[in-house]
């Protein structure tokens, strides 16, 4: 079921027969301090046999939006944006142009551009563009192991206020998505609120705040998804992580056109260990959180 976003009214509830797991919550909205808008999800849940997660917030208002907000998803190629910002927090400028080698082993089945470098190997500079651009797995985990590996990138997200996301290995086998596994998991609000203090606020440095904002901006793995449910115009910061079980992500900042900057934090999976991943079910709710936050009134 391949759908485009409806962005000029919140769809109403579909009649679809529901293979998704039941809802173990209703869709609630919460808000601070403005009133939230009621916005329902449980029909694309139905539809297209998932099991989804958002939060989203307008940064002006505090509006939020939020389903299965606080249950665990993993989080797959997400981690490659805190993997960044933790580098870009804690290594010297100096280390930034300095030259990273591996080895063909290391290549991952994603390593679209470190495929190409082995001979030489990449800069740490070069390496963040790899992995937030184009999602490259190889790429990704040397910047993990920049950091102290999965220990050093949980230690990174708890000493920005993150509490929940947890990181327990590396590619390929943190992308395996298992139901009920916890390892490698976040949750909606948890990854949203660290996009939006990474990106929007201070966990980085000025200058390296805008390059990581930069790299997001000209992410070329998210075309289908956030990028494709909200209005034209619309500029957007955002990284995608899918895997096993049908899992697609997306977490993003978006800017309205003379608005503050929104928050969103999409997380979806589906119940068979190699179910077809579906990224409209992610423009679609991205539509229903950007009619949602923007009506007037």
């Amino acid at each position: 079921m391949r759908r485009r976003a409806l962005l000029g009214a919140l769809p109403l509830l579909a009649a679809a027969a529901c293979t998704a797991p039941a809802p173990t919550r209703s869709t609630s909205a919460t808000t601070s301090p403005a009133a939230a808008p009621v916005v329902s999800f449980d029909d694309l849940e139905a539809g297209f046999g998932a099991r989804l997660g958002v939060w989203a917030r307008d940064t002006g208002s505090g509006v939020e939006v939020a389903h299965r907000a606080d249950e665990r998803f993993a989080f797959c190629s997400t981690f490659k944006v805190l993997a960044a910002a933790a580098v870009l927090r804690d290594v010297a400028p100096e280390r930034l142009d300095a030259v990273v080698g591996y080895s063909p082993a290391e290549l991952m089945t994603s390593a679209r551009i470190t495929r190409d470098h082995v001979a030489t190997g990449m800069t740490v500079r070069e390496l963040c563009d790899a992995a937030v651009r184009f999602s490259d797995g190889t790429a990704g985990n040397l910047l993990m192991r920049e950091v102290g590996g999965p220990a050093g990138l949980t230690a990174f997200v708890r000493g920005i206020g993150d509490g929940v996301t947890r990181v327990d290995r590396i590619e390929p086998g943190l992308a395996q998505g298992t139901p009920g596994d916890v390892r490698d998991t976040s949750s909606p609000r948890a990854l949203g609120q660290d996009l939006q203090r990474i990106v929007l606020g201070d966990v980085l440095a000025g200058e390296r705040r805008d390059l990581l904002q930069d790299l997001l901006v000209r992410n070329t793995t998210g075309d289908v998804r956030i990028r494709a449910g909200v209005p034209a115009g619309w500029r957007v910061a955002d990284k995608t992580g899918t895997g096993g079980y049908g899992t697609a992500n997306d977490v993003a900042v978006v800017w309205p056109p003379g608005r503050a900057p929104v928050v969103v934090a999409l997380m979806s999976s589906r119940g068979k260990r190699y179910a077809e991943v579906d990224e409209s079910l992610l423009a679609e709710a991205a539509g229903r959180v950007a009619s949602a936050l923007t009506a007037p009134g």
